[in-house]
């Protein structure tokens, strides 16, 4: 019995790195284990609470069973907190953010007591997969914890698989080498992966320089190994042998997504930039698949030579395009761009705004295509919504996810490592009028909502899943407090 009511006051303490597609996936996420009758405690740091604001007041007032606290990331107030600045952000996690979320974690009531707002004692940990230190702190403190990573299983096992292309020889790349030889080290990719789709700090590497992100990352990934589950926003049907090769390597895995079209949160409570919904009554006059949507998600950043190259493309292949600029995107030149953007297109050709509500515009039916970076929150959206993909990415997973759009699931195109403008229109236009392309795209959609439905592949991950953690909250309170 006392099993059994500590598993139905299972209560989840959520901690992702705080970056918007992180933000994104770890709040979806959280409303499905909310629907599962859990509790929750959604960890942000103080800079990006204070950014969410009311959104996130509202999404804790519209459930009593989750709350939103905070610790300090180690930056200071003025910090840009861009990709740049990446390095510096995991190691301020590192030092500062994981001694405030020790001295939190250890705070928290533990089993048989309540905190002043009525929650139970935090039973289970899920944070996020690059910050190992979340999950061995809780641990020492008698919290079971899992891993879950928000980028794709591909990308996953490609991190995981670093260390065995250094000993293979595979990496460093030689300098001057041809960036189309193929990669033969990373399990089920042999048949296609090639150097340029590794993530770009691959290309970095040489005998004596290791790039100190993709260090990080590999590292953390190397550890997941000690978590007791891994958990992934994927579904089998799209990534079933790399699924597949990852549960040798983990202690369990768990593929419970596409989470937005499982359990989609509030759109507001998960964007750190406010939406111009303006954009959907201007895609309300446009055409059925007629808009090209283009949106290079929340972190890349492009120079003017490349924005007028894309921009020249886009108004040559001749349809009216969406095209989110992010302010922090272009630098000096954002003013200037966005009236050059509007001017070539010409009038009424072109709504170009600073962030949108992508998961509406993307199920619009004026959407033809969607040129993206391939992030994965953006790859998995535009499974979902059948759009067919140009991909051009930035960095990180991006590089791997790109090459499974354009060569394995074959619902969109990569375009990949070239901005020129007579590319950029050629392979919009393969986008927008290849009917090949669009079945492909439209049948992928179909496989995944199978997946997510009842009785699919997904949905029952997530329902094991829940049953984990629930098992894992029973003997977490019947753990004594270690912390004391």
């Amino acid at each position: 019995m006392a099993e059994a009511a500590a598993a139905d006051m299972a209560h989840v303490l959520v901690f992702p790195i705080p970056a918007q597609g992180h933000l994104n996936s770890f709040l979806h996420f959280s409303t499905g284990l909310l629907r599962a009758g859990l509790h929750v405690t959604f960890l942000h740091t103080v800079h990006n609470l204070r950014r969410l604001g009311a959104a996130a007041r509202e999404a804790a007032a519209a459930s009593p069973r989750l709350r939103f606290l905070s610790i300090p990331d180690g930056l200071p107030d003025d910090d840009p907190r861009d990709v740049g600045g990446i390095p510096q952000l995991l190691e301020g996690l590192r030092t500062t953010a994981s001694a405030a979320y020790r001295d939190l974690l250890a705070s928290l009531p533990r089993a048989g007591g309540t905190a002043d707002d009525g929650f139970p004692p935090v039973t289970c940990v899920v944070a996020d997969g690059v910050m190992p230190f979340a999950w061995a702190i809780a641990e020492e403190l008698g919290v079971p914890a899992i891993a879950y990573r928000t980028v794709s299983a591909c990308s996953v096992l490609a991190y995981l698989s670093v260390p065995k292309l250094i000993e293979l020889g595979e990496l460093p790349f030689p300098e001057g080498g041809n960036l189309d030889e193929p990669i033969r080290g990373v399990p089920g990719m042999e048949g296609f992966l090639r150097r340029r789709d590794l993530p770009v700090q691959c290309r970095s590497l040489t005998d004596t320089y290791q790039d100190p992100l993709l260090e990080t990352v590999v590292a953390a990934t190397v550890q997941s190994r000690k978590a007791r589950a891994l958990m992934l926003n994927t579904t089998a049907s799209l990534e079933r042998a790399s699924l597949a090769h990852l549960a040798r390597e983990m202690r369990d895995v768990f593929a419970v997504g596409p989470l937005h079209a499982m359990s989609p949160a509030p759109a507001a409570a998960t964007s750190l930039w406010r939406h111009d919904d303006g954009c959907l009554a201007w895609l309300d006059g446009q055409a059925e698949r007629s808009v090209v949507y283009i949106s290079l998600g929340s972190l890349t950043v492009i120079s003017h030579e490349q924005f007028t190259e894309f921009l020249h493309g886009l108004v040559a292949v001749g349809y009216p395009f969406l095209w989110v600029l992010r302010p922090d995107m272009l630098g000096a030149s954002q003013g200037a761009a966005l009236k050059e953007a509007v001017a070539a297109a010409g009038e009424g050709r072109s709504c170009v705004v600073p962030w949108v509500p992508q998961r509406d515009v993307l199920r619009h039916r004026a959407v033809g295509c969607f040129l993206t970076h391939a992030g994965w929150n953006s790859t998995v959206e535009g499974v979902v919504e059948g759009v067919p993909m140009v991909c051009w990415p930035f960095f990180a997973d991006q590089q791997v996810n790109s090459r499974f759009v354009g060569a394995v699931w074959r619902n969109g195109l990569d375009m990949k490592d070239v901005c020129e403008r007579d590319v950029v229109e050629g392979t919009v236009r393969v986008a927008m009028e290849s009917s090949e392309v669009r079945r492909t795209a439209r049948a992928l959609a179909e496989q995944v909502e199978r997946d997510v439905g009842d009785g699919g592949s997904s949905a029952l991950e997530f329902k094991r899943l829940v049953s984990f953690i629930r098992e894992l909250s029973s003997t977490s309170a019947a753990e004594p407090d270690l912390s004391s």
